[in-house]
């Protein structure tokens, strides 16, 4: 096969505190950068096409819409797709280069590593994360919930394991982490409210429970200190609050 030609697709919203340092990351491996923009405010754009990528603006349709759409304008076929806020690795840049080199797969997961508040959290549910991030387009697209979006391979498609990681940077601080709850648990929501879907006592009480005890707990997140316990409580609090906010909906 040779080395394969490789496109990284990125999409983006006022991201200019991000986008540099995840385009600067994929430079080594990538024959061609794009950068699709939902109209961002700040200067994304320009720090983009300052550093090589080619940038399109379109209007967001939803994360895995957005995302399938940036799928289908990428030049090659063997896709890297990251978001503005991750970057990869030393290690994971190398694995990738090599990785040209040897295409034995459809796909390939990694590993994601979760920077939240000052500090990498290696325990609870944010690690290892594993993700689908190098495939052939051929073989499959981006699929999932809205916001929760994942790639979603062909029957047989063969998927392959790197032990590298992608650098995912989250929040910054407390208030961000907040508000990215709500935003998402609104979202979800709203998607679930169009399926019809209606929530029971289970989905309102006990799947938070189960999600708490399950992160902080049983997969340790109490480990990483007081980000564990806020993590794991946001992620049972931003379930809750999908549901609450489904019933809300419902009732008026």
């Amino acid at each position: 096969m040779g080395v394969i030609k490789l496109s990284v697709v990125i999409i983006t919203y006022n991201e200019e505190q991000n986008i540099g340092r995840c385009i600067e990351s994929v430079g080594d491996i990538a024959d061609d950068i794009l950068v699709v923009d939902s109209h961002s405010r700040d200067r994304t754009l320009e720090v983009a096409e300052e550093m090589g990528a080619t940038v399109m603006t379109h209007e967001f349709i939803g994360h895995v819409e957005q995302k399938n759409y940036a799928l289908a304008q990428a030049k090659y076929d063997h896709v890297l797709s990251l978001d503005a806020d991750e970057a990869l690795s030393l290690e994971l840049i190398s694995a990738i280069s090599k990785i040209k080199s040897n295409w034995n797969a459809d796909a390939f997961k990694f590993n994601r590593l979760n920077h939240f508040c000052g500090k990498w959290i290696k325990h609870g549910l944010w690690y290892p994360d594993r993700k689908i991030r190098l495939w052939d387009r051929r073989k499959g697209q981006w699929g999932g919930t809205n916001p929760h979006d994942k790639v979603i391979m062909q029957k047989g498609a063969k998927v392959k394991f790197v032990r590298a990681d992608i650098l995912h940077y989250t929040v910054r601080e407390i208030d961000e982490y907040i508000g990215q709850i709500n935003k998402f648990s609104a979202i979800q929501a709203a998607q679930l409210t169009a399926q019809g879907f209606k929530p029971t006592f289970f989905h309102l009480y006990v799947k938070p429970l189960y999600k708490f005890w399950l992160a902080y707990f049983l997969r340790l997140g109490f480990l990483d200190g007081w980000r564990g316990y806020l993590i794991a409580r946001g992620q049972a609090w931003g379930i809750y609050l999908r549901y609450a906010k489904i019933r809300k909906v419902r009732r008026k």
